[in-house]
C-alpha cells in the first residue's frame, strides 16, 4: 500500500473483449505516450501487480545498465 501512496492514481481501466485497455488521457499526456507507442509490460505474479513502461524509457535504462556492467567487468578484469 505504501508504494501506491507515493504515486498517483489515474483511474481505473476496463479490459476489452480482445484484451485491450485504454491508458487514461492524463497519464498519456504526463508520459508523452502517443498512439502507436509501445509499452513494456512487467508483472509481479506473487503480488498480482502489473506495470507498464514506455519502451523508449526501458531501452534507455538498458543502455545505461549495459555501460555500468561493462565498466564493472573491466574493473574486475584489471584486478585479476
Amino acid at each position: 500500500m505504501q508504494a501506491v501512496l507515493r504515486g498517483k492514481v489515474y483511474g481505473a481501466v476496463t479490459v476489452g473483449g480482445r484484451g485491450q485497455l485504454v491508458v487514461p488521457a492524463e497519464l498519456r499526456r504526463a508520459f508523452k505516450i502517443k498512439s502507436g507507442d509501445q509499452l513494456m509490460v512487467f508483472a509481479k505474479l506473487d503480488r498480482r501487480n502489473i506495470t507498464l513502461m514506455p519502451e523508449k524509457d526501458f531501452s534507455r535504462f538498458l543502455t545505461k545498465a549495459s555501460r555500468v556492467i561493462s565498466r564493472l567487468e573491466n574493473k574486475i578484469s584489471k584486478n585479476k
